[in-house]
């Protein structure tokens, strides 16, 4: 299928590894260029060219920073030409017992996984409704819908985003603008994020990290963890040029891990 989204530009959040590469590659394979953010210059560097390598016929430019700084945000908005695909994705925040975090824990957590994907829908929304079509994707986490006693921080500021995205999406001067936003909510994939969550788990409970993560896999009726490329094909998908009576939705990606109806 052709995803009628070839030429144009996205911004992808941390997209050195992970669901973030994921998405980013799924994109440059429809013929989008992409700006691609990291903290790490290396990996950074070492995934662009990846993904040049993967279509030499779309621009790839890789900007250094932290997405969660004012000065993160500013130089890679710079770096994009026009923003017609936005993915949100930043680092989750540690696994802990809520007793031991402080103020300054909760507001970095809030900061990073809730404000911080808003001052990038802020400055790019209007750009994308003026022009008649945008798409914004927001990787969030199924703990969102299913929360996991130790992801607290994770829990409270990415459910914060899930309502005022519920609010904002249904505006009807964006949606009748061909502007949609959507947040992914991804269950156990095979990501560097889920092996420290499972590493924390372990040390808990006195098990071996691969243990605990044997456990969640066969507790998921797919009975394997996701991959960051079928991530990326959804994420693409939604990116869309037939998604566009697609928004306000959180889209579970969880091999059917959620019991639940609704």
């Amino acid at each position: 299928m052709d995803l009628g989204i070839q030429g144009k530009w996205a911004l992808v959040c941390a997209a050195s590894k992970g669901l973030g590469k994921g998405c980013a590659q799924a994109l440059v394979s429809e013929g989008v260029n992409v700006v691609i953010t990291a903290r790490g210059q290396e990996a950074l560097d070492a995934t662009a060219a990846e993904l040049r390598a993967l279509n030499p016929a779309v621009q790839v430019v890789a900007v250094a920073g932290d997405i969660t700084t004012t000065e993160g945000r500013a130089a890679a908005l710079a770096a994009c030409p026009q923003v017609d695909i936005l993915v949100n994705n930043a680092g989750g925040p540690p696994p802990g017992d809520f007793r031991d975090w402080d103020r300054e824990a909760w507001i970095k957590a809030v900061d990073a996984n809730m404000l911080t994907p808003i001052e990038l829908i802020k400055a790019t929304v209007d750009g994308m409704a003026e022009r008649g079509f945008g798409r914004i994707v927001n990787i969030t986490s199924g703990a969102v819908k299913a929360p996991i006693d130790i992801l607290g921080l994770s829990n409270g500021a990415r459910s914060g985003l899930t309502g005022f995205i519920a609010g904002l999406a249904r505006q009807k001067r964006l949606a009748s603008a061909n502007v949609t936003i959507n947040n992914l909510l991804p269950g156990y994939f095979d990501t560097d994020r889920v092996r420290s969550t499972s590493a924390a788990t372990a040390a808990k409970t006195g098990k071996t990290t691969q243990e605990v993560i044997d456990a969640r896999r066969t507790s998921i009726p797919a009975q394997r963890l996701g991959t960051s490329d079928e991530f990326g094909r959804t994420c693409a998908f939604l990116c869309s040029a037939h998604a566009g009576y697609i928004t306000g939705q959180n889209l579970l990606t969880d091999g059917g891990a959620y019991p639940g109806t609704f």
